[in-house]
């Protein structure tokens, strides 16, 4: 058991490792296309109080996203007070950057919380319900920004073509892969054990737990919209440092499109494709690809510094935790 346990932990760190160098690979490969001293000039414009004004905005918002996740949980029955909603969020988004894969940061927001709540199932409900409200914002500024995208004079007519020529193909494939799963059902189900069967119903009950509140759906998704625009304009307001400026309508369509593209497991938290997809969907615009990755950058900066920060604040509480547990004990 020790030895298959310690070829996991293995297992996860290598992959950690190769994803930490293909995202290394790939900033490689930008900058060995771009021009590096205006690069550099770029991202020596950000004044350093910009980076902490940015920094705190970015704590501030994903304190809100701590809120929308407690709210949809809760909302499924999970029952976690704001303490250990924030030691769940903290430390997912801690995981995300720096712990392998094979933990994950979902695993590592969701681990206290099976823990702590008296019902397990309706944490990991409202967890994939949270997720789906992400994803429904996202899509949300990605559409917004596409029915903008006219507006634009930048844009090239052919670029606006193919962008609105490829929404039906995509919207066709989720329909099949959707369909797929629901005539798949039975087959994906069948001879289950009975004990995966009461877990199945447990997650069923949560789910229309959730489905029964439709103001908080609803609010979900507004919250949810509202911290990724926060981190849209934050970016931007990055690229206004290091001399980019776009009008906002071009970072609506580029900005969630990366950060989707980001989702991809081919790096360690989407380092080095998000700022790819942000210099190759920004370009029709006119952007300079020097600029668009300078801004990237001291995002990324932002990230990671956030990450750290928001790792220590989920330690604190565990600890604070554990204390409390114990005097009570």
């Amino acid at each position: 058991m020790k030895s298959a346990h310690s070829r996991g932990s293995l297992r996860g760190w290598l992959l950690i490792i190769l994803r930490w160098a293909a995202a290394l690979l790939v900033l490689g490969v930008l900058l060995h296309f771009l021009p590096l001293a205006p690069l550099r000039e770029a991202i020596a414009r950000v004044p350093v109080s910009s980076f902490f004004v940015v920094l705190l905005g970015y704590l501030l918002a994903h304190s809100a996203g701590v809120a929308k996740w407690r709210m949809v949980v809760n909302a499924a029955g999970a029952e976690l007070d704001f303490a250990t909603s924030a030691q769940c969020y903290f430390g997912g988004l801690f995981g995300t950057l720096f712990l392998p894969s094979i933990v994950g940061g979902d695993v590592v927001r969701l681990a206290v919380g099976l823990q702590r709540s008296p019902r397990p199932a309706a944490v990991l409900t409202g967890n994939v319900v949270d997720r789906f409200l992400d994803v429904m914002a996202q899509a949300g500024l990605v559409l917004l920004g596409l029915l903008l995208i006219p507006e634009l004079d930048l844009v090239p007519d052919d670029v606006e073509h193919r962008v609105r020529g490829a929404l039906p193909g995509v919207a066709c494939g989720l329909i099949f892969l959707l369909g797929l799963l629901w005539l798949l059902r039975k087959r994906i189900l069948g001879g289950r054990s009975v004990r995966f069967r009461r877990r199945l119903a447990r997650l069923r009950h949560a789910l229309r737990s959730v489905s029964k509140r439709p103001r908080v759906l609803a609010l979900g998704w507004l919250a949810g919209t509202c911290v990724q625009l926060a981190f849209l304009m934050l970016t931007a307001h990055l690229a206004v440092k290091c001399g980019l400026t776009l009008p906002l309508r071009a970072w609506l369509f580029a900005w969630p499109l990366a950060k989707v593209a980001a989702v991809l497991p081919l790096t360690q938290g989407g380092i080095g494709v998000r700022e790819a997809a942000l210099v190759a969907l920004l370009s029709p615009f006119g952007a300079p690809g020097h600029l668009v990755l300078a801004a990237g950058l001291v995002w990324e900066g932002v990230v990671i510094v956030g990450g750290v920060i928001a790792g220590a604040a989920a330690l604190v509480l565990r600890k604070r935790s554990e204390r409390s547990v114990s005097r009570n004990g």
